[in-house]
């Protein structure tokens, strides 16, 4: 049966020994007393919550999913999920990185995206509910009044209540300058507001007593297009000046979607016949607040990504030492059994050396972002706070995209470990492959991160936020370059920051004249950049390593053997992505239409 164990000792190397986190956090004035006692502390027993309480709950969520009641409009999740859930919120996780000021315990969120690893590879689906409230904290965090914050916030913190995004509707997924929702103005500063939503996931729910939805709408006198769109906290229950619950909004769930994965977690239409709901912000400037929550959650489907690998990889792994299957190639290493287990076989080693790569790369990439984006909101140097912003914008999508597209390989390679038997649900692999199809799509599709990372964040600014990683880059390269060990590392990463460089004026001189070259270049140009972060990290990681591979500690023998193993099987996967790039969009765009 399929099993979970937090992989607590590569978490702490990549947080003490890759990051330092530590000293980083001892710049952080909120952060300053934030110290590896307690991160490793925090870490075991979230470790022990997601093998104990959540994983165990997965493979059953799955078959069961989510009940809708027609007659009630409401939704109930797995058995155990709600238990759980209330688990969850005594045990103050839902609190863990959040403002003091409202009840949170104020931790760094490197550490809580650590947490977040864990609650990922033990129960993708349950996560959802807890990780989209989170998100929906992080917006009225940035963007509500002072009383908004004073109503919600407390109750989002202590996970008392839930909270969704609802942008999408039947007409318009992407393109948010379609969406048609209205919002009426009342004499009493509020809005009535009247749409249909799709795909709301977790928009219905018995976890939590309120659930706090925010909506994209236009007012009647909004400007066509992405421009127009305000945003609008509307919840379940109107909520009382204490707090406490009031009338039930006419907000209502109308269905719930039947799903290729994540069962567990409702996705539901959502429907608005004048809800009552309050504006966020300006009018008119809802995209760029609801942008708050779609970055969080962009960082959030990554995680997912990684948290799946994550678990792929160990179930594979057990799999591979016990399934005997045919003997060796070069003479036989278990004589006193029928037949070798299947982990002495080079393509088994190959496909589980591809998942355990992808894991430990984008735990150290996830790492290393959300060490950023702590700086971002708390180094007191405000030069430090705008580089380490530029960092995490330009890198955000390509979390998203590159390790949501990663899970997709390494839990296919996982299942495929397993041969028939992956196939079969009761081993629990194709719920992971399944699980993991849905990443690649929501929070904006990994199509659409590549137009972003290549238009927005690296074309628009010519290049700067690309230059500023860039010397991170180089700086590596130059202290290290002379160093004989380390030049099976060092060799190929300078090489890929150099031809990075290179295709990126390539692209941006191409899409000058015609803007469909950036469209036809950016999703393997995404792919590439993000082999570029892992052989700069991999490349850290075996610095590390060779330093203390005689140390006896045979962890570090294991980290260099799969950054080698990275730059040897995976890396060059750049090659072919670079000559797509390159390609051009005459070979996309030549074809009419109706001869399809």
């Amino acid at each position: 049966m399929p099993q979970y164990n937090a992989p607590l000792r590569d978490m702490q190397f990549v947080l003490h020994e890759l990051l330092k986190v530590e000293e980083v956090f001892q710049e952080l004035p909120p952060h300053a007393d934030t110290n590896r006692e307690l991160i490793d502390q925090v870490l075991e027993e979230g470790g022990k919550f997601t093998s104990q309480v959540l994983f165990p709950l997965n493979h059953s969520g799955d078959r069961e999913g989510c009940h809708f009641d027609r007659e009630t409009k409401a939704v109930t999740t797995p058995k155990g999920f709600k238990q759980a859930y209330k688990q969850y919120v005594e045990a103050g996780w839902a609190a863990l990185s959040c403002d003091t000021e409202f009840g949170g315990q104020g931790l760094p969120l490197t550490l809580n995206n650590s947490f977040y690893e864990m609650l990922n590879s033990s129960n993708q689906a349950w996560t959802m509910y807890p990780g989209l409230s989170h998100g929906a904290y992080e917006c009225l965090h940035a963007h509500g009044s002072d009383e908004q914050k004073a109503l919600y916030l407390p109750k989002l913190v202590s996970g008392e209540w839930t909270g969704t995004m609802c942008l999408t509707e039947a007409h318009c997924g992407t393109d948010l300058g379609l969406l048609r929702s209205k919002a009426e103005p009342q004499a009493d500063g509020s809005y009535k507001i009247t749409g249909n939503k799709i795909f709301i996931s977790a928009g219905e729910n018995d976890v939590s007593d309120n659930i706090i939805h925010l909506v994209l709408a236009r007012l009647p006198d909004a400007p066509q297009g992405s421009k127009g769109i305000s945003l609008f906290i509307v919840p379940k229950f109107l909520p009382n000046a204490d707090g406490s619950l009031g009338a039930r909004n006419p907000i209502f769930c109308g269905a719930i979607e039947e799903k290729m994965g994540i069962h567990g977690n409702a996705t539901c239409q959502m429907n608005l016949d004048g809800a009552t709901g309050w504006l966020i912000g300006q009018p008119h400037k809802g995209l760029q607040a609801m942008f708050v929550f779609m970055n969080a959650a962009r960082l959030g489907v990554g995680m997912q990504g990684l948290g799946l690998t994550e678990v792929a990889y160990q179930n594979a792994l057990v799999y591979a030492k016990d399934r005997l299957q045919m003997r060796s190639l070069t003479g036989i290493k278990a004589p006193d059994k029928p037949a070798d287990p299947i982990i002495v076989h080079p393509d088994v080693r190959r496909m589980l050396l591809t998942a355990k790569a992808f894991a430990e790369g984008g735990r150290a990439f996830t790492s290393y972002v959300a060490l950023e984006l702590d700086k971002e909101l708390t180094h007191p140097d405000e030069e430090v706070r705008k580089d380490s912003a530029d960092i995490v914008a330009l890198l955000t999508p390509v979390i998203k995209a590159f390790l949501t597209d990663n899970a997709w390989i390494a839990t296919s390679e996982c299942l495929q470990v397993y041969g028939g038997h992956g196939y079969i649900a009761e081993w629990g692999m194709e719920q992971y492959v399944r699980d993991a199809r849905i990443n690649m799509i929501y929070e904006g599709t990994n199509t659409i991160q590549s137009l972003d990372l290549l238009g927005r964040k690296i074309l628009m600014d010519n290049g700067a936020k690309l230059k500023k990683f860039g010397a991170q880059i180089q700086a590596f390269v130059e202290e290290n370059g002379t160093d004989e060990a380390m030049s099976e590392f060092i060799t190929p990463l300078a090489d890929i920051g150099d031809k990075v460089t290179k295709l990126t004026m390539e692209i941006g001189m191409k899409s000058f004249a015609n803007q469909d070259e950036a469209g036809a270049a950016a999703v393997p140009y995404l792919r590439v950049v993000g082999h570029l972060v892992f052989s700069y990290l991999f490349a850290r990681m075996a610095k590390i390593a060779l330093e203390k591979q005689d140390s006896g500690d045979n962890f570090y023998t294991a980290k260099l053997a799969t950054a080698r193993f990275y730059f040897a099987r995976l890396l060059p996967e750049t090659a072919m992505l670079i000559r797509q790039a390159r390609s051009g969009a005459a070979s996309l765009m030549a074809l009419d239409a109706d001869l399809f």
